[in-house]
């Protein structure tokens, strides 16, 4: 049970999905606009997937971004 000085937002499920959507927005941001991604997968011998990767990181960035934009929706509306 929640106490009346508690605020909502420091509720550990709601600063746990913005905390996911934050940290996953950044890692997908890094790997799509910087070759960090490139080169790790020519390093380890995994270049032949280099075609595929706008097609999965793309909609992962949308979907992080979306995931981050509705923690901090849902955080504005509880207070």
């Amino acid at each position: 049970m929640r106490s009346e000085n508690e605020h909502p937002a420091s509720d550990p499920a709601r600063t746990g999905l913005l905390r996911f959507g934050l940290i996953g927005t950044v890692i997908v941001a890094l790997c799509c606009f910087t070759p960090i991604l490139v080169v790790l997968l020519g390093a380890v011998g995994l270049s032949a997937l280099l075609g595929w990767l706008d097609i999965v990181l793309l909609p992962a960035l949308a979907v992080f971004i979306g995931i981050t934009l509705y923690a901090l929706w849902r955080r504005q509306s509880t207070n």
